[in-house]
């Protein structure tokens, strides 16, 4: 009878269990897996010990470490970040391994700086649409911006928490090419990206309608237009949104029909040249008065140097270049494309940075950079090569719940950020991973602006590419500037912007 008892009560307790996994809103794998997500916080926790004599290090992984993952996550909870007894990172041993050198005279920390704060802003160098005297140019508030990843890519909580984790934060949200849905429209300013489909402002056709673009513009917070030509996941190919994401909601905002795989076309139809791309950018800047830039993937340097000469030559063009890395992103890709298409971020942005540098356009122009720069010291090491904003998107991801299950393409992803599956996306609560999502960008802002002052300087973007060192096999090392061969002064803002870069220090929230 006593064993009858027994089995009674766990009974009740796996059935308990089972409820409040069900109703409780903190954590997404328990609400979608209930009872048996709690194995994976289990082995979460035993993790350490188990990883010293099986399994992988804590910086192994790719492509994004456990250590880094851990950064992500303690970091958007705030809890502690630090880690003890000192880096297990072979640094003797180590290639391309990133190296911050420290100034003799550091700048003194205060109160204010002692703990990251969403409402303490990191403004950025330059201002966005300044140089063209766009109408609605403007200064952006924080250096780091979400990237592009489409409604439909990813889930309609997901986006939701995002935008909310930037209208917390300050940030700028990048839509996408997927078009604008209601999930974005939840306070955070918009960087609306405009890919070869043309979603949200097209024919039926498919063709771009500059009076559809327009309209839109008026309805939404829209903050800047970014042209997409490519992304570090696929490079030279058109985006892929499989039919089952395609629900009838993304099916109206993007023109489409339901259930059917949308494809983009490889290229524009709007343009087939530099001169045209150019005219494009132009008109669309005339017609709404935003600041108009465009995102590539680098490849040969023959378009980057087709037009830089065309913008000094006609004085017209983008305002911004989002760069990203061919190191791949939230999209999937076939393997052949996202192991060996397009250059690496470092070796891609200081090719096109060199292009723009020597016929005196990098003072004019925004640089944003984007290819796995979620991370304090990579973010740094961008800046100081001459990023003045820097789009995160996986580490954002993590921020919000992603374990890297690398499930992204098959509508399965068990975190429900990336998948339209509603008995999996209903365990992503956008009030409660929206904070999340904005102590991460405001704990990356920090970082960056502490490791700037541990440089001696008050700004990222006044980090010189002398001060980061590479180490490199065989005990050797070189400085970036050395690396890449920048001339003095590249990568730095311009004197007028130094000043003006001060005084939006100074004013900014604290």
């Amino acid at each position: 009878m006593a064993w009858w008892i027994i089995l009674g009560i766990l009974l009740v307790g796996i059935g308990a269990t089972i409820v409040h996994d069900l109703v409780q809103r903190k954590h997404a794998i328990l609400r979608n897996f209930p009872l048996v997500g709690h194995l994976r916080f289990i082995l979460e926790a035993v993790g350490p010990e188990l990883r010293q004599y099986i399994v992988t290090d804590n910086d192994e992984e790719r492509p994004f470490s456990r250590d880094q993952r851990r950064w992500v996550y303690a970091t958007s909870k705030e809890e502690n970040s630090y880690f003890g007894f000192g880096t297990d990172n072979d640094l003797e041993r180590a290639a391309n391994y990133i190296i911050v050198k420290q100034a003799g005279f550091p700048l003194p920390d205060d109160d204010a700086r002692q703990h990251p704060e969403p409402l303490r802003t990191l403004p950025s160098a330059k201002i966005l649409g300044g140089s063209r005297g766009r109408v609605h140019a403007f200064r952006p508030d924080s250096v780091v911006n979400i990237s592009a990843m489409s409604f439909g890519s990813l889930s309609g909580p997901a986006i939701e928490a995002l935008n909310r984790g930037c209208a917390l934060s300050g940030s700028l949200h990048t839509t996408g090419e997927g078009g604008i849905s209601d999930h974005h429209r939840n306070g955070g300013d918009l960087v609306w990206q405009i890919g070869t489909g043309y979603f949200g402002c097209r024919n039926p056709d498919g063709t771009f309608n500059l009076e559809r673009l327009v309209e839109t513009v008026a309805t939404a917070p829209v903050r800047a237009i970014e042209i997409k030509l490519s992304q570090g996941a696929k490079p030279g190919l058109g985006g892929v949104l499989p039919g089952s994401k395609v629900t009838p909601e993304i099916a109206a905002i993007r023109g489409v029909p339901v259930g059917v795989t949308c494809k983009s076309p490889s290229r524009h139809s709007a343009f087939a040249n530099v001169d045209q791309l150019l005219e494009f950018v132009e008109s669309i800047a005339g017609a709404t008065g935003l600041p108009v830039g465009i995102k590539s993937a680098v490849g040969g340097n023959d378009f980057w140097r087709e037009l830089a000469e065309a913008m000094r030559r006609t004085g017209t063009g983008p305002d911004f270049l989002t760069i990203d890395g061919g190191e791949g992103g939230t999209g999937a890709a076939p393997l052949a494309y996202s192991d060996h298409v397009s250059l690496p971020f470092h070796q891609g942005f200081t090719r096109v940075y060199r292009e723009f540098a020597e016929r005196d356009l990098a003072d004019s122009t925004v640089f944003i950079g984007s290819g796995k720069l979620g991370m304090p010291e990579t973010a740094l090491t961008a800046m100081a090569l001459g990023c003045d904003l820097v789009n995160v998107g996986r580490t954002a991801m993590f921020s919000i719940g992603c374990i890297q299950a690398q499930r992204c393409h098959t509508d399965r992803c068990p975190t429900g950020v990336a998948t339209q599956q509603p008995r999996l996306t209903r365990g992503l609560v956008p009030d409660l991973k929206s904070v999340r999502c904005a102590n991460y960008l405001a704990g990356l802002r920090f970082e960056l602006e502490r490791l700037a002052r541990t440089c001696g300087v008050p700004h990222p973007a006044l980090v010189e590419t002398g001060q980061i060192e590479i180490l490199q096999e065989q005990w050797r090392s070189s400085t970036l500037e050395e690396i890449f061969g920048y001339e003095t002064g590249w990568g730095l803002p311009s004197t007028e912007q130094m000043a003006a870069l001060s005084v939006a220090m100074d004013d900014r929230t604290h």
